[in-house]
């Protein structure tokens, strides 16, 4: 069954502070943590076989039919992640974020993404409530828009869908 979680929490913090669409549409950020480099030959019976460049490629291309412009960084830093959230952030109108190993540890993602005010979306391929006991805290959760898990590579898309949604309620 699907699974998109939507909070409050981010809706109270500058997720908009200002931020127009460019002409031409929307701008989306999708960035991958650490190992999500080797999707399609790591755990697939967990992660599918699909590769991460397979899973950006439909995304692109969802966007493009729907006037959005989706780019993608991944990386196994944690410090380039957060440069990467920095540099973006005033530059794009949303993210769609897979951070990996790092949902479970990562305070100074958390405070990089606080701090740019950006929307994003949480994203998971496989669920981490239903795996091992020490997956299941988030350091995103709370402070993301929405959280979609547990759709394998069809995560992407229905957390690019619940990105735009939120997008549209934001004040112009």
């Amino acid at each position: 069954m699907p699974v998109a979680r939507h909070t409050t929490g981010r809706e109270k913090t500058a997720s908009s502070r200002g931020r127009k669409s460019p002409p031409g549409g929307l701008r989306v950020l999708v960035l991958s943590g650490p190992n999500l480099n080797l999707l399609g030959k790591r755990e697939p019976g967990i992660y599918g076989n699909l590769t991460l460049a397979e899973i950006i490629a439909r995304l692109v291309a969802k966007g493009k039919k729907m006037g959005v412009r989706v780019s993608h960084f991944q990386s196994n830093h944690e410090g380039a992640l957060i440069d990467r959230i920095q540099k973006s952030g005033p530059a794009v109108d949303g993210i769609l974020f897979n951070p990996g190993g790092y949902t479970h540890t990562s305070v100074a993602l958390r405070d990089a993404l606080l701090a740019v005010g950006t929307p994003f979306v949480e994203v998971h391929l496989s669920d981490p409530e239903k795996r091992e006991p020490f997956r299941r805290r988030s350091f995103f959760t709370d402070i993301a828009v929405a959280q979609v898990k547990g759709l394998g590579p069809g995560s992407y898309p229905e957390a690019l869908d619940r990105l735009l949604a939120h997008l549209k309620t934001r004040p112009k």
